[in-house]
């Protein structure tokens, strides 16, 4: 399949998501099917349902809504949904998608998380082996230790999954609370590693929400 630019040429750049990232399709009656990114063009995406179910009508086709955590929260796209190749109704062509709504954009979500982090302050001089309270998108809250000083630019290692790739930057430490802990605010962070930030957030929250769901007993 290939991609190319659409006739929105002129309009204004938009966040998309990235390759084999997963989304959600949001069509008219409500309903919300989970899919994943399979291609991605300047303004063009492909994308493939990965739920068993019945080919999309035009009219949910026409009404569709993608949405996909971004670095600047939950956004919502919509553009020209169709399906190419009827012998793959699960699989559909994005075309000029174009950004409807951004959830939570000014402040990023904060979830508790006790996650590794290891900070280098000092001009490098200093290494410090810690763990983070708090996680969002723009920064965490540390436990410690109290040599770092508001204002202080540190360099760290956060690791979210024991055996995976830490997400690695520079922050500042902007404040503390009255425990002592300091907030650290990105300063240098790559799109990537802060997509995976807000995907590990995102799933921490799904993973609440369904933990209270069962022990309310409403979980299946």
């Amino acid at each position: 399949m290939k991609f190319g630019r659409s006739k929105n040429d002129a309009s204004k750049p938009v966040a998309l998501p990235e390759r084999f990232d997963t989304v959600t399709l949001a069509v008219p009656s409500g309903e919300r099917i989970p899919a994943r990114v399979l291609e991605r063009g300047i303004d063009t995406l492909a994308v493939a349902i990965v739920v068993p179910m019945k080919s999309l009508s035009a009219r949910e086709l026409k009404g569709m809504v993608l949405e996909f955590e971004g670095a600047r929260g939950r956004a919502r796209l919509r553009g020209e949904f169709e399906i190419p190749d009827h012998s793959e109704p699960d699989v559909l062509h994005v075309t000029g998608p174009y950004s409807v709504e951004v959830l939570q954009e000014r402040e990023f979500v904060r979830i508790k998380s006790a996650r590794p982090v290891l900070v280098y302050a000092g001009g490098d001089r200093m290494q410090i082996r810690s763990y983070t309270v708090d996680l969002s998108g723009g920064g965490f809250l540390l436990a410690g230790p109290d040599t770092l000083k508001v204002g202080e630019e540190v360099k760290f290692q956060l690791t979210l999954t024991p055996g995976d790739n830490a997400i690695s930057g520079t922050g500042k430490v902007v404040r503390t609370d009255s425990r002592g802990r300091r907030a650290v605010e990105f300063e240098g962070i790559s799109d990537f590693d802060r997509r995976r930030l807000v995907r590990f957030i995102f799933e921490s929250q799904r993973a609440e929400r369904r933990r209270g769901l069962m022990e309310d007993g409403y979980g299946s």
